[in-house]
Parts: structure tokens; C-alpha cells; sequence
């Protein structure tokens, strides 16, 4: 049993002996909140929510990031229910097959997106007089949970086909926090919390900066411009992102030749492929900060790779050293590279309503992240690629990520991304977009050549179309789906000679 969680419920993890009064800040309001009003709140929710629903129902999310949001997450697994956070940026008929497939009994809403709210569902607007009498109730004692019970059910993002429901559990995730909360020390942090809290990046690290106590902003969205000016104005200390948050970040050329982010002193990015020109550029924007790239999915969660147990240096792609109890072997490629399969507590032990899936991802506990990993001689673990984005190109197989590392290597390229599309002689080919940094030029020939110089010529973009700016999705990865019809587009030029 955890010492820190002992009732292994994830709704009850806010720090009892933080006593920061503005320890967590709801930009939107603005309005500060601390760590004990936050854990009083939550148990009178759950005491509000147990008398509404049954435990184990499922109760859906649909809001930006926010206070009401971070409440009624902690309160619905305190209460024993399990919440579906949905990104509401999805087509209407995308959160209706979730509520579906989810059998959500009733949802908690932001009133922006009232019109994703079915009329016969148990539905509650954030802000509302119902709402807000709700955190009236008496307060209860969180629920202890038993081994197997849900705590969430999270939804991948659906890029390939609808989205697949991962179910969680408790005791997994517990565990999971308990072991990131040991490599993270007792510093006390200023963090933002930017990333969307219905996916697990921004929801685990909601969970991290209660459990320890920091002084947390939240912010109700990504904004480039807006995280810059906090960062600077509250002193943050601690920042956690995704790749393309930092590079549009870097774009932001006046703010940050004005304002002052010496108080960074670190940096964690994750749930996208690193590349040594990125942390470049992050370094030059927070030159004090020590920059950790990090590793996890939704199926196997957070807690996968940290520091070495010799106490080496990280170097700076590695994505770290698997954790005590993180079992892990490398499949269809050898000892050094291959698939990654792992087993932990914390993997989750089917998808929902997806038997065939299930069968071809997990096997005796075993999951198949689908991402090709590499170890070198120390221990350490880099990201490569997904398996699935890989293509054969003249009978070479390339990984997309590795090219778009090649080419984030020129010093003018900000961010890129590499498609493949067919073609009647090789199979095919690899199509480049790319973004250049602020001020910078360069012509698609240099580009091209560059990449011949520094990497294996059957990989090099075949054409690259540079863009003021790449779609970004979601989740505020680049969304590769809005790029198919251009890339397919310049595929039949090409053709056409």
C-alpha cells in the first residue's frame, strides 16, 4: 500500500501540508486557491456525486482547463465514479460515439460547449447555481478503492479512425505517481499546467503539482504569447510541454528579447519526438533550465523512463532509464533497437469495446506501445519512431521522425513534418513541410541538399513545402492528417515533372 496515498484513490492526492494560500491559480478568473480549500471542495463534490450517481458510473468532462474542471476530476474518483474527459474540440458526432461507447451516465460541462450536451444525460454546467450549491455539501472521505477499479477512462485522439477508450485503474495510476513523485525531489516549484486536461499529459501533471505541493497556474488553453508573459510575470520555475508548444513559443521573437524567464530552471518536454536543434532553441529561451525529454502513452502511462541508477548523466535525447518495476523487451529488431513492449502495474488490461484490438495489443500483460525505441550501451532508451508511420521507400525502411530530426538540424528550420506518399517506381516517398525560425531563409534546394549531406539519400524529402505555420491538432501535436491531401498534391507533381 502507498504511504503517500494510502487509500490508493486518485482523487485524494492534493498535498495536506502545503499551506501556500495561492496554491493553485485559475488564470481564466483569475482567482487563487489553496491546497486545503481544494481538497475540501473535492470531498463536498464527491458527497454531491455519490448522491447522483452509482459507483463505477462514468461521468464525462467536457471543459478547458480550469478550477471546476480540476474539482470535479478529483471529486467524481473520490466518490468511487470514474470520469471521461472528452476534448471537446472534436465534431459533435466524434463526443457522441464517446458518450456511447463510454456509457456515460451524466456529464459535467463548460457552457461553450452546451451544444455537445445530449438532452438525456444527467448534465451540470460549470458556474451554474446547481453547480455551485454542490460544493455546499457536507464533505466526505475519499473512497478506498479495491484492486481493478476504474479510476478514468481517457480517449486516444483518434488521428487514425475513431477514438479508442483506455481504461484505468486506480491502484495502476497510484503506483505510477508514486514512483514520478520519487525522482522529482522536494523542491518547492512554481509550474503552469497548459497542456489540455482531458489527455493524460496535462491530467498526470495536474496530479503531480498537488501531490507535491507546488504553486500551480492553470491555463484555460494554450497560447504562445499568454504562457510567455506568465512565466515571466509569476517567476515560474518548473515548465512541462509538448515540442510544438516550445517551437511556437520560439516565433515569439519581441516577447522574448523583452521579458525576463530566468527564473526557469527546468524544463520537461514529452509526448513527441525531441530533437537536439529543439533543445537548442528552448535553451536559448531558458538558459538556466535543465531540459528533460520525457516518455509515455495512455495505455502504459507516465511512468515508464528516469534517471539512471548509477547516477549517470542523461544525455540530452534520451528519453531515460526504465524505472524499478518497469518491465520492458524490444521486438522485430534486435537487442539494441526494435517495437517496445512493457508491463506494469500501470498498463491498462484492455481497450473499451475493442476485443480485436486488445488481442493484437496487449498479450499476457505485455503492451505493444507501437513506437521503435533504441538503447545504447549505458541503458538509456531514445525515441526513434512509431512503427506504423513507417514506410519502404526503394526497399529501405524509413521512419518519418528520423527525417524530421535531419531536417530540425538546419539552423533555419523551426519545426517539421515528414509524409509519406506513393509512387510507381519506389513505393514511396518521403514529402517534407517544414516552418522556418524568425527571420531565417532558406530554398527548398538547400533544404534538400542538406539533407542528402547529413543523412542516408534514399530518405531525403523528395520536394519540401515550406509554410508559415504547421495545423496543429488537439492535443498540439502537428496534425499529420490535415498535411495528406497537400503532400498527396505534391506527390502527382512530382510525377508530373
Amino acid at each position: 500500500m502507498s504511504e503517500r496515498f494510502p487509500n490508493r484513490n486518485l482523487g485524494d492526492i492534493v498535498a495536506k501540508h502545503a499551506q501556500t494560500s495561492s496554491a493553485y491559480v485559475d488564470t481564466a478568473i483569475p482567482e487563487a486557491f489553496a491546497h486545503s480549500t481544494i481538497d475540501d471542495l473535492a470531498a463536498r463534490l464527491s458527497t454531491a456525486f455519490s448522491q447522483r450517481f452509482a459507483r463505477g458510473d462514468r461521468v464525462a468532462l467536457i471543459a478547458r482547463n480550469g478550477i471546476d474542471f480540476t474539482l470535479s476530476y478529483l471529486g467524481l474518483m473520490r466518490a468511487g465514479l470514474v470520469p471521461v474527459p472528452i476534448n471537446y474540440r472534436q465534431p459533435k458526432e466524434t463526443v457522441e460515439f464517446i458518450l456511447g461507447d463510454a456509457a456515460v451516465r451524466g456529464i459535467l460541462f463548460e457552457d461553450d460547449f452546451a451544444d455537445l450536451v445530449p438532452k438525456d444525460l444527467v448534465a451540470i454546467a460549470f458556474g451554474s447555481t446547481e453547480f455551485e450549491n454542490l460544493k455546499t455539501s457536507p464533505p466526505m472521505n475519499a473512497v478506498e478503492t479495491l484492486p481493478g477499479e476504474l479510476c478514468e477512462i481517457l480517449y486516444t485522439s483518434g488521428s487514425t479512425g475513431k477514438p479508442k477508450g483506455v481504461p484505468l485503474d486506480h491502484h495502476g495510476q497510484i503506483w505510477a505517481l508514486d514512483l514520478f513523485l520519487d525522482t522529482m525531489g522536494d523542491a518547492d516549484e512554481r509550474t503552469a499546467v497548459v497542456a489540455p486536461t482531458y489527455h493524460m499529459n496535462g491530467l498526470f501533471f495536474t496530479t503531480v503539482a498537488l501531490a507535491l505541493g507546488w504553486q500551480t497556474y492553470s491555463m484555460p488553453a494554450f497560447d504562445a504569447r499568454a504562457f510567455l508573459k506568465l512565466i515571466a510575470r509569476e517567476k515560474i520555475t518548473l515548465l512541462s510541454g509538448i515540442p510544438t508548444m516550445f517551437a511556437m513559443m520560439a516565433r515569439e521573437t519581441d516577447l522574448l528579447e523583452s521579458l525576463d524567464f530566468s527564473s526557469v530552471t527546468g524544463v520537461i518536454i514529452g509526448s513527441a519526438p525531441l530533437t537536439n536543434a529543439l533543445i537548442d532553441r528552448v535553451k536559448g529561451i531558458f538558459p538556466k533550465a535543465d531540459i528533460r525529454n520525457s516518455y509515455g502513452t495512455t495505455e502504459s502511462g507516465p511512468a515508464m523512463f528516469g534517471p539512471h541508477p548509477e547516477g549517470l548523466e542523461r544525455p540530452p535525447l534520451a528519453i531515460g532509464y526504465p524505472y524499478p518495476g518497469v518491465q520492458w523487451k524490444l521486438v522485430g529488431g534486435d537487442d539494441c533497437q526494435g517495437r517496445l513492449l512493457t508491463k506494469t502495474p500501470a498498463v491498462l488490461d484492455h481497450y473499451l469495446n475493442l476485443p480485436d484490438v486488445t488481442d493484437s495489443k496487449l498479450t499476457d500483460g505485455w503492451y505493444d506501445t507501437g513506437d521503435i525505441v533504441r538503447r545504447d550501451e549505458d541503458g538509456w532508451f531514445y525515441y526513434v519512431s512509431r512503427a506504423d508511420d513507417m514506410f519502404v521507400c526503394g526497399g529501405e525502411n524509413i521512419y518519418p521522425g528520423e527525417v524530421e530530426k535531419l531536417l530540425e538540424r538546419h539552423p533555419a528550420v523551426l519545426q517539421a513534418a515528414v509524409l509519406p506518399v506513393e509512387d510507381t517506381i519506389k513505393g514511396a516517398i518521403p514529402i517534407g513541410f517544414v516552418t522556418l525560425t524568425s527571420g531565417a531563409s532558406a530554398t527548398v534546394d538547400e533544404l534538400k541538399q542538406f539533407t542528402l549531406e547529413n543523412g542516408p539519400a534514399y530518405a531525403h524529402p523528395r520536394t519540401i513545402i515550406i509554410r508559415d505555420s504547421l495545423p496543429i491538432g488537439g492535443t498540439h501535436k502537428v496534425d499529420r492528417k490535415a498535411l495528406e491531401h497537400d503532400a498527396q498534391e505534391a506527390g502527382k507533381a512530382l510525377l508530373r515533372g
